[in-house]
């Protein structure tokens, strides 16, 4: 009997250092109902093109990933959901933004790199139950005052759907940037380093 709870008890002790909170993962393995558009995977971004390949993953340390699974089943008890439109962004797409828009206040500089670098921030809105954007002050990329979070022009329903996101964010700990409205970081993001990982598995990509 003690030999077998051992071996079971190595057997669980092994399984959970196998998923460490620091680990890069894709956010689906963690939580399935969240939705996600790459827009950086498309031409609807601040660069008016794609810097992410086809069949890139949307990937978070998995500690964040854990935690905005619990703003997605938060907000589902509203009938709303979260959908992703970025996550872990590798530095040579830093570097294809800040060519663009070298603004700290919109774009982290390559050389200190983002807290997307780190798989610590994510940019995201609301959907209702059937994945439907909701109405939000601007569109993601926007480099304007309007996208500032406490922005108070724009229509009330936008604002209210704006508010909405980031009370569901804050309760689960995540902090808001300050110029932009979809915009959140984990609350550890320091202790992550910036890494460079494919976007796309290695069994995805063509031989």
């Amino acid at each position: 009997m003690f030999t077998a709870t051992l071996a079971l008890m190595l057997v669980l002790g092994a399984g959970m250092q196998d998923h460490k909170p620091d680990d890069i993962v894709e956010v689906k393995e963690v939580c399935p109902t969240i939705r996600y558009e790459l827009r950086y995977g498309t031409p609807r971004n601040g660069v008016k093109r794609a810097v992410y390949p086809k069949g890139s993953r949307c990937m978070l340390r998995r500690s964040a990933a854990e935690r905005l699974c619990l703003v997605q089943k938060r907000l589902e008890k509203v009938n709303l959901g979260l959908k992703i439109w970025d996550g872990y962004r590798p530095p040579s797409a830093q570097q294809a933004l800040w060519d663009v828009m070298p603004d700290s206040r919109f774009v982290a500089p390559p050389k200190t790199g983002s807290k997307h670098n780190r798989g610590a921030a994510v940019d995201l809105t609301l959907v209702d139950a059937k994945g439907r954007e909701l109405k939000m002050p601007t569109d993601f990329d926007t480099f304007s005052p309007a996208a500032h979070p406490n922005y108070a022009g724009g229509t009330e329903e936008s604002r209210t759907n704006r508010d909405t996101l980031r009370a569901a964010m804050l309760a689960e700990g995540f902090m808001p940037d300050k110029n932009e409205w979809w915009h959140f970081n984990a609350p550890d993001w320091e202790k992550f380093a910036i890494v460079d990982v494919p976007l796309v598995a290695p069994s995805q990509k063509s031989p």
